[in-house]
């Protein structure tokens, strides 16, 4: 029998995990980056209000309802998540992606803070980000993902910005093995690097 915390308001990580269907390092990285505000308890166990991931649970299931995600292919593909906040770039993105010649599953998210909730839901092969957002920027997200510990840190991130090299050093800079694109988006040159990826797991998954 699943155990219940002494106080109905309160979640353990455990609990939240369960609730949203996640993992518990998924929690514990939503808690860090500041996605679910959380407290720790004299103890030093994190505790999370009910209120805060009933919340969560609304914005996931509004999201269901939007188009923003080609479906699932059949066969081995990549699935990519796209974070950026101009709509104009994601329904481009969305076109140019459609017309490449293997699968991918397009996943958007508008800003850092709605990229970590989608990391945590679809566990993406690739994500492509954009740096200046409203909310939680790519930065922060770039870093809480390649945070030690983080259950994400050999994701393959790709940066794409407005941002010149020393723009981006101005601001902390990147973490190693970010690779990093800078606007307008050579798409060419992004599809050759998606395939490869593509081409690797499609490999692995041949055996």
């Amino acid at each position: 029998m699943r155990k219940i915390s002494a106080n109905a308001d309160v979640m353990t990580t455990r609990e939240a995990g369960e609730t949203l269907g996640v993992a518990v390092r998924t929690v514990q990285l939503w808690v860090e980056a500041g996605v679910l505000p959380a407290w720790r308890t004299a103890g030093g166990h994190r505790r999370i209000a009910r209120s805060a991931v009933d919340k969560l649970m609304a914005e996931r299931r509004s999201d269901l309802h939007t188009p923003d995600a080609q479906p699932s292919p059949a066969r081995p593909g990549i699935k990519l998540l796209l974070v950026e906040d101009d709509p104009v770039l994601l329904r481009l993105f969305s076109g140019v992606v459609a017309s490449w010649n293997f699968p991918v599953e397009l996943i958007t998210a508008t800003n850092g803070f709605e990229g970590l909730v989608r990391m945590g839901e679809v566990h993406p092969d690739i994500v492509v980000t954009d740096l200046v957002m409203p909310g939680m920027d790519g930065f922060e997200m770039v870093r809480s993902l390649k945070k030690a510990g983080s259950g994400f840190a050999s994701i393959k991130l790709l940066v794409i910005s407005a941002l010149s090299t020393d723009e981006i050093q101005a601001q902390g800079g990147l973490p190693e093995g970010v690779t990093c694109f800078h606007k307008p988006v050579n798409f060419a040159k992004l599809e050759t690097l998606v395939h490869k990826h593509f081409t690797d797991k499609l490999q692995r998954a041949i055996g």
